[in-house]
């Protein structure tokens, strides 16, 4: 199984929702597919629940935006011509819950980006159960500089 952008690039990264680092964790992995697209595959268990069968919003909220993020981390690095990506943080981020996600069904979870200039990038994606999207999301992601909190954090 090829490395993921958290693993390759953030391996010490402790983030709820992408760190491979933290142990209680979701612990998504984006990564490359042969066409460049940014895409992860995601299991919740069962503390992950809203109520039977379906997983909590906030979490579905939570591996939209870490993948949306790391997707315009990867592509604000591939634009600039970095070795590593930026350092960047969710500034605005919108979610819409279309339908109950199934928490037996492995997400799969795709997004793109669809605006950006130097130090952002707008981003929507999506999350697909059993064939059908269950979530979507558009968020703009923004590299931060040094004295931010976040700055250097992978």
């Amino acid at each position: 199984m090829a490395d993921s952008l958290q693993e390759t690039y953030a391996p010490r990264g402790v983030c709820f929702g992408c760190g491979p680092a933290n142990e209680e964790g979701l612990r998504i992995r984006s990564v490359l597919t042969d066409a460049g697209d940014v895409v992860c595959d995601w299991k919740a268990e069962p503390h992950h629940l809203a109520f039977p069968g379906a997983v909590n919003g906030g979490i579905c909220g939570a591996v939209l935006d870490c993948h949306s993020n790391w997707t315009a981390a990867y592509h604000l690095m591939k634009k600039a011509g970095l070795e590593a990506p930026p350092c960047t943080v969710t500034a605005e981020f919108a979610v819409k819950l279309k339908r109950p996600t199934p928490i037996e069904a492995v997400l799969h979870v795709s997004a793109r980006v669809v605006e950006s200039r130097d130090d952002r990038a707008t981003v929507e994606a999506e999350i697909t159960a059993n064939g059908r999207v269950t979530a979507t999301c558009r968020g703009i992601f923004v590299a931060v500089k040094e004295g931010h909190p976040a700055f250097h954090r992978w």
